[in-house]
């Protein structure tokens, strides 16, 4: 049968920790690798005690066993934990690096579909879905490379969509399932590397959605946002959207813009015109086929796979 796992270096609320875990385990995950970036006894202790979790407090004995100093920037955080659970991960036939704010959704299981792939090929990439800010249980599509994207994202958003790819306010790139047993693996965010060379494969798994609640309400998308624009997914060295010639920005520049000029308003009329779950929103993206519903049920996994923890 086969088997899967996930590695996810996180920074967050013991809630949130334990309902990614929760949620995976419930879809089937073998093994979960979680390298907590700052100490948590509230998420460390039940973690530590369910049988699938593997559990990794990012000290300074930690950075020491990997033989580094701990990286200033987060993104080199990941990525050296992602490549040592990559190492560890003998347990399963697949794994894959996420966020804690990242959940995979499936058509059917996520063994079944994984064991579908091809023995020869060693990667799969999960593109993402963006959450609306709403219920939780709206998302917006993923739109694949090509001619007709652009146009579909100037129509369903007017006023930002030329300078904001894909429709979406985070990554396209999504994540890498890959297959273990590979030497010479080294794990990033969105790839993964042997030999130095980007591993190669379809550019999307027809059965698994990445969902991804990167702005799943206006006060959570705000509390981020300073971080973000400084160090995170919307730093000042990330590319323009498209060519600076033909009128691209990146969204740091985009967002600095916004609120230089407009402030906090700005930035809200932005974040409506983005990310709002509204009928109106619904009934737009559902015109281009780009509306997707799924039901994460995450304080029902977390009950069921660590009932000790009180919300």
């Amino acid at each position: 049968m086969t088997t899967w796992g996930l590695s996810a270096t996180v920074l967050a609320p013991a809630a949130e920790i334990l309902q990614f875990a929760a949620y995976h385990l419930e879809a089937g995950a073998h093994r979960i690798y979680l390298y907590l970036d700052d100490d948590n006894p509230a998420a460390f202790d039940p973690l530590k005690a369910h049988p699938k979790v593997r559990v990794t407090r990012c000290d300074a004995a930690h950075w020491d066993r990997l033989g580094m100093k701990r990286p200033r920037k987060h993104q080199v955080r990941q990525s050296a934990n992602a490549t040592q659970a990559y190492q560890r991960a003998g347990e399963v036939d697949w794994l894959i690096h996420m966020d804690v704010d990242e959940f995979l959704v499936s058509s059917r299981s996520v063994a079944a579909s994984l064991a579908a792939c091809p023995a020869d090929q060693k990667i799969a990439r999960i593109r993402p879905m963006e959450a609306l800010a709403g219920d939780g249980t709206a998302f917006k599509a993923f739109i694949p490379n090509g001619p007709d994207r652009a146009k579909i994202v100037r129509d369903l958003y007017p006023t930002y969509g030329a300078y904001v790819k894909g429709g979406f306010l985070s990554h396209l790139a999504g994540k890498v399932f890959v297959r273990t047993g590979l030497p010479d693996v080294r794990v990033q965010i969105h790839n993964a590397f042997q030999n130095d060379q980007m591993l190669k494969g379809p550019e999307q798994h027809p059965d698994i959605d990445l969902a991804h609640l990167h702005a799943a309400s206006w006060d959570k998308w705000m509390a981020a946002y300073r971080f973000r624009v400084a160090k995170g997914s919307y730093r000042a060295e990330l590319a323009p959207n498209q060519p600076r010639d033909k009128g691209g920005l990146s969204m740091h520049e985009l967002l600095t813009m916004i609120e230089t000029e407009d402030g906090e308003a700005g930035l809200r009329a932005f974040f409506d015109e983005l990310c709002a779950d509204t009928p109106a929103m619904r009934e737009r993206l559902a015109g281009f086929d780009m509306l997707k519903r799924a039901n994460l049920g995450l304080k029902a996994t977390l009950s069921t796979h660590f009932p000790q923890f009180l919300l």
